[in-house]
């Protein structure tokens, strides 16, 4: 009986042991966490200037806000390379990692981290429609672990730019991702506009960004200008569509401020670094814990300003009334 009573004793004793590892490798991730160090996991669907200078804008504020890189804060920067398995692979990866915050850039890395946790707080940015894209109930009040920043475009204001600096312009092509929610939301606003400002719509779409020159080509010959909203997979080829505009003298317009900095002709637009720092105030509210992500209104960025690239005037065959330059905030020359 001794024996076996001994037996039983190493039984439980093995259960008890099994037991407490199981409980350390599930607590893992919190325990090789550091003292007092905030992480936060950054992840964007592709690089390209301006979701760059959305990322570089928030690490920027948070910094000037206490959370400084390498004092108290920890930042890990996933690229996405347009892929969304590799977007999921990284969201998976942050959730795992426990991190105290994941900065999602664009809206195909913003539905891909919202679908990995529904805990930890996602901050977003450079997301057109959060509502379309089913990350938030409502702008208000988003009532779920996401909210931040819109990089929603007044896409009437800049087919009414271009008509100003292009009073003849009948046809224009526009260049999208039709797998992009952000994209398909700014195409049906510029229906719309085109409809009311007497402008036809000649739409082409790409599903990656090596097709965008093939794209940019086909409108030769039918478009009088190009329109290219914030679409990522368009955008990151953008010096495509610029080439095409320049070697056919076809005006390009484009949906952020960057992009006219790069060589395209006009935009009213944002500026995409003081997005990202907008968004860092709010995330700085949530990591204080003054506030929590449900409960904050996803925000616009209200300055929008024209932006002009007189360089690109020369190359494209356009003239920009002089009246436009005196009202722009950027001139490029």
């Amino acid at each position: 009986m001794a024996s076996r009573k001994s037996g039983m004793n190493q039984v439980f004793i093995m259960v008890g042991v099994a037991a407490v590892i199981a409980v350390l490798a599930f607590a893992l991730p919190r325990f090789n966490k550091k003292p007092d160090v905030i992480r936060i996991g950054i992840m964007q669907i592709v690089e390209h200037p301006a979701l760059d200078a959305s990322r570089n804008g928030f690490i920027q504020r948070l910094a000037e806000l206490g959370f400084e890189e390498g004092k108290n804060t920890e930042f890990s920067i996933q690229n996405a390379q347009g892929d969304m398995a590799i977007a999921q692979s990284i969201a998976g990866k942050f959730v795992s990692e426990n991190v105290d915050m994941i900065l999602a850039i664009a809206t195909p890395t913003a539905q891909a981290a919202a679908k990995a946790t529904q805990d930890i707080p996602i901050m977003i940015t450079a997301v057109t429609d959060p509502v379309a894209a089913g990350l938030a109930d409502s702008i208000e009040r988003p009532g779920t672990n996401v909210t931040g920043t819109s990089d929603l475009t007044p896409v009437r204001k800049q087919l009414e730019l271009l008509k100003r600096i292009f009073p003849e312009a009948e046809h224009v092509g526009v260049i999208y991702n039709a797998g992009e929610t952000n994209s398909l939301v700014q195409v049906d606003v510029a229906r719309e506009a085109a409809r009311i400002l007497g402008l036809q719509l000649i739409e082409v779409t790409v599903s990656s960004s090596s097709g965008v020159y093939e794209a940019a080509q086909s409108l030769v010959g039918r478009v009088d200008a190009v329109y290219v909203p914030t679409d990522n997979t368009v955008v990151s080829a953008l010096e495509s569509v610029i080439k095409v505009g320049e070697d056919f003298k076809i005006p390009v317009i484009v949906g952020e401020v960057d992009g006219v900095r790069r060589g395209a002709l006009a935009t009213i637009g944002i500026d995409y670094h003081v997005l990202g720092m907008q968004t860092a105030d709010i995330a700085a509210k949530i990591l204080k814990g003054e506030r929590e992500p449900k409960d904050i209104p996803i925000e616009y960025l209200e300055d929008m300003q024209i932006a002009l690239n007189l360089a690109a005037a020369d190359k494209m065959g356009a003239e920009i009334p002089q009246d436009l330059i005196d009202d722009a905030y950027e001139v490029i020359r």
